[in-house]
């Protein structure tokens, strides 16, 4: 494949948009913003590159909107969306693909988790090496709580065994793609979203960029383990069918266990009598069964939940207000 160059026409200049969601995360915006303006620069000097940075608000209840509309004021390449309450993160990041101007796309966190310096190296992995999107995955999980670092590496394990769609363990939202890759995913309306397998989903070339766990600049996280757990779910839901196929499996052997016990207690009884004993394993089975069941009407529920939501059609999020701009309005230095 032909490479890129990274010099381009200087009077035309490729636009990195910048897409960060953002959920009460005042305490961060500082430090975020000096490591964007950073970054930008160094990039515009060596690439000739100019940003957006496109701020998605969450339904914030602390002082983020404020705070972002401070920055938007000063400098012209920031823009944000706002939303009329929280609709998560996936909502967030579907607003910033489908609002942002540039050629080139990147979702990153608001708590510097993911590292803004790897911006370049990711902006070289598309232009110089060919790829279409890179991505970044965590190697190390220090300072995480070991049960969630351990349920986080088996839903990898769990989902690449069961799907066809493949993640890489570590996997982020940290990722940087051309428009071709953007207005893919921008075909998947969906209103159950997962990201991480939507970039899989949709192919392209993937570079995969391995860094160690960065702590949050400030605040505290939004994901409790009941969250991801849910999230996890979302995202077996949405891309793979085995667990329908386990319901059903689980219901025939469960069928082939009963016909075998009632063959056993019918030729017990026929043979020795005795119709009293065995009541505590009739019990025991009788609550087995029943909960076997249960759960397999529990994986049935939670594809009726997800089609259902899917049917009404309802808009993945909801504009507040939103300061929004073309390229045009996007400038090497604030305004």
């Amino acid at each position: 494949m032909q490479k890129q160059t990274a010099v381009m026409d200087p009077e035309i200049k490729p636009v990195i948009s910048l897409i960060i969601p953002c959920f009460n995360e005042e305490e961060a915006l500082p430090p975020l913003y000096r490591e964007l303006c950073a970054v930008s620069a160094s990039m515009g000097e060596r690439y000739g590159l100019e940003f957006e940075f496109l701020l998605i608000n969450d339904g914030s209840l602390d002082e983020t909107l404020p705070r972002i509309k401070e920055l938007a004021e000063k400098d012209r390449r920031l823009h944000y969306v706002s939303f009329s309450r929280n609709f998560g993160k996936e909502a967030c990041i579907y607003a910033g693909l489908q609002n942002c101007t540039g050629d080139y796309a990147a979702v990153m966190d608001a708590d510097l988790q993911d590292p803004p310096s790897m911006l370049p190296e990711m902006y070289e992995g598309i232009v110089n090496e060919g790829y279409d999107c890179v991505a970044a995955r965590r190697i190390s999980r220090q300072g995480e709580p070991v049960l969630r670092s351990f349920f986080a590496r088996g839903f990898y394990r769990i989902i690449n065994r069961i799907s066809k769609t493949k993640l890489a363990d570590g996997a982020r939202d940290f990722v940087m793609m051309t428009r071709q890759v953007v207005d893919a995913i921008l075909t998947l309306p969906e209103y159950n979203r997962f990201s991480k397998g939507i970039y899989s989903w949709v192919g392209f070339r993937t570079k995969w960029l391995p860094y160690r766990n960065v702590e949050r600049v400030a605040g505290s996280t939004k994901w409790s383990f009941w969250k991801l757990f849910l999230y996890s779910l979302d995202g077996i839901i949405s891309f793979s069918t085995a667990p329908l196929a386990i319901a059903s499996v689980s219901g025939i052997l469960l069928c082939l266990i009963a016909v075998i016990i009632i063959c056993y207690v019918v030729v017990k009884t026929l043979l020795y009598g005795d119709p009293v004993a065995g009541f505590p394993t009739l019990i025991c089975a009788i609550c087995f069964i029943g909960g076997a069941q249960l759960f397999c009407i529990g994986i049935l529920g939670q594809y009726l939940a997800k089609t259902y939501l899917e049917v009404k059609k309802r808009p993945v999020y909801i504009i507040k207000e939103s300061k929004l701009g073309d390229k045009k309005d996007i400038c090497h230095e604030p305004h």
